[in-house]
């Protein structure tokens, strides 16, 4: 199978420089991308909303009639 590597003599960097080196790489969106993400999410929210909405009226009238009968 696999062999495994003493790493004993490697040298141990401290955690906070790595987690320094790892947030340094992250690309954060620009001001324009992060509205324009936040204005479709919102849309898509309402519209998906509104969908439910209106299937949620549509199936309680349909019980509501065969209720009645």
């Amino acid at each position: 199978m696999g062999e495994t590597t003493n790493n004993e003599s490697a040298p141990k960097e401290s955690r906070y420089a790595g987690l320094k080196a790892e947030f340094n790489k992250i690309v954060w969106p620009d001001k324009d991308s992060v509205t324009k993400q936040t204005t479709a999410v919102v849309i898509a929210s309402v519209i998906l909303g509104l969908i439910i909405a209106l299937i949620d009226y549509i199936i309680q009238y349909g019980v509501d009639f065969l209720v009645k009968l």
